[in-house]
């Protein structure tokens, strides 16, 4: 390639919009890289977290040590709040039914608004970031779109001047120009790629969720463990609602 070309050449001969473009297309792609990385890590922690908490928490033999066992196992947290703000629910619904306040409120709602309470919130943490890789997947193609068409406008005018036009001398401008697309397809295809696969990753994660609460809800309401989803042991002792010592 001549010296005269290229990309520290179309860096020289570029301007404000188009050095302003390749910053943003360069901040983009860190930000997206690093919240892939980071999204990666946690889907790995849930998936070990996954293989050790239910069990761990449906063989303790009482609600106390059940949830001292999944905050130990759960490093990151989701499945350990989710339990407590089931647990917490019944225990405040029997001493609000002990004193006679609330004494006409059904225990299965009380339990059953917590947990989806807590869910929501736990996914609204999980799905965090997700919006920004999909928006950098859907913009940044054509951020480098618009890189281009300046770039090709400014090469275009600068050649206007000239008496005459021969091809090399409108190939290397243009040429350099479509960098910057490709500059956007590069930021583009690994945001949508994590967005997609980190999707997919979530929805398993809900799957586990949903199913530990069906099994909480039917602990704390009936006191017998029917296996949902998450893939507990049926011989597991029942845990009685009662308060932690």
């Amino acid at each position: 390639m001549p010296s005269n070309l290229g990309l520290a050449h179309f860096w020289q001969q570029g301007d404000l919009v188009t050095h302003s473009v390749a910053i943003l297309l360069l901040v983009l792609s860190i930000a997206s890289w690093s919240l892939t990385i980071t999204r990666f890590f946690q889907q790995l922690r849930f998936n070990r977290a996954m293989d050790s908490v239910f069990t761990s928490f449906w063989e303790a033999d009482s609600i106390g040590v059940a949830l001292e066992k999944i905050e130990r196992e759960d490093k990151t947290g989701v499945f350990a709040r989710l339990a407590q703000a089931g647990v917490q629910a019944a225990q405040a619904h029997q001493r609000h039914a002990e004193r006679g306040i609330g004494a006409g409120v059904n225990l299965s709602e009380t339990v059953t608004r917590a947990l989806r309470s807590q869910i929501v919130r736990s996914q609204v943490g999980i799905e965090s970031g997700l919006t920004f890789l999909a928006s950098v997947g859907a913009t940044a193609p054509f951020i480098g779109l618009f890189g281009t068409v300046w770039g090709i406008y400014h090469a275009l005018v600068a050649l206007s001047g000239s008496s005459q036009v021969v091809l090399d001398k409108v190939a290397g401008p243009v040429g350099e120009a479509l960098i910057m697309t490709a500059a956007g397809l590069f930021v583009a295809i690994p945001a949508v790629l994590a967005y997609n696969a980190l999707t997919r990753a979530n929805r398993l994660i809900f799957a586990q969720l949903d199913g530990f609460a069906h099994d909480l809800h039917a602990y704390l309401t009936t006191g017998v463990h029917l296996p949902a989803v998450t893939g507990q042991a049926a011989s597991a002792r029942p845990v009685p609602v009662q308060a932690a010592a």
